[in-house]
């Protein structure tokens, strides 16, 4: 059965509904799962997605911050929404979807912009949540399940995935102690990098551009921030992988640009 997976960081999903029903029209995905989505569940539109098709839909939110929804044409067998770090900020959904395939939508916490856990508690907020979901993963699931895990992890791990890895390496999302930990996750779950699998590790790749530049596309000082990972069973079914990046340029554009991913499970 073909599948085509789409991960987002709407950066608002009220405001962007047309961008995320704009990439529904183009791209036409299985499932699209949506990161930031900034909105308390009963104000989420889902008739918008609905009337796509898209008529499985778990949704996780809270006002104005943080919120993870997954919106399917397939049925969802379970429906999970888990908390981290004894916080409710609505940053990790799981679906079981046919074929007992396990999908991960997961929203790693940004964490601030100085990189020290004892000065940022924004940081170590960051590497908590980390930690905890890693500990999670390795006691409680194994890479020998079928598993999909997606969304912004906010942090680009290869020298290639930042537009400039000397300089990065004291910004926050870049810095070798985030590496590490996304590293240590990675395999905890026994996660394979999905889109790397197609992008060669010496190809730079990114994600996400700042507001902050008046012209993202000529400067591009862009981060590969947004993730998508199967484990290995899941491996021989992959058939490709791309950035949305001209969706960069898309009135009212996210910050984010879709990343997709075509299975053939």
């Amino acid at each position: 059965m073909p599948l085509r997976l789409a991960t987002w960081n709407i950066n608002s999903v009220r405001l962007r509904a047309d961008n995320v029903c704009r990439l529904i029209d183009e791209t036409r995905p299985d499932i699209v799962c949506l990161q930031e989505t900034k909105t308390p569940d009963e104000l989420f539109p889902r008739e918008a997605f609905a009337a796509r098709g898209y008529d499985h839909i778990l949704v996780y939110g809270m006002k104005g911050y943080n919120g993870v929804a997954i919106l399917s044409r397939l049925p969802f067998a379970t429906t999970k929404t888990r908390d981290w770090c004894a916080r409710v900020d609505c940053r990790h959904a799981t679906v079981e979807l046919p074929g007992g395939i396990e999908l991960h939508n997961i929203y790693v916490p940004a964490g601030g912009d100085i990189p020290d856990p004892a000065a940022n508690p924004k940081f170590a907020h960051k590497l908590q949540f980390l930690d905890e979901l890693t500990a999670w993963f390795a006691a409680e699931r194994s890479g020998e399940r079928r598993m999909i895990a997606v969304g912004d992890l906010n942090i680009a791990p290869l020298e290639t995935d930042v537009w400039s890895h000397k300089q990065l390496l004291t910004v926050v999302s870049h810095t070798p102690v985030e590496v590490d930990r996304l590293g240590r996750l990675q395999q905890a779950g026994g996660f394979i990098d999905a889109v790397r699998h197609f992008v060669p590790p010496a190809e730079r790749l990114y994600t996400w551009w700042s507001y902050r530049n008046r012209d993202w596309a000529a400067s591009d000082r862009g981060r590969r921030l947004d993730h998508v990972w199967v484990t290995p069973p899941l491996v021989g079914a992959l058939r490709g992988a791309r950035v949305a990046r001209d969706s960069r340029g898309w009135d009212k554009a996210s910050d984010h640009v879709p990343v997709i991913v075509d299975l053939d499970v």
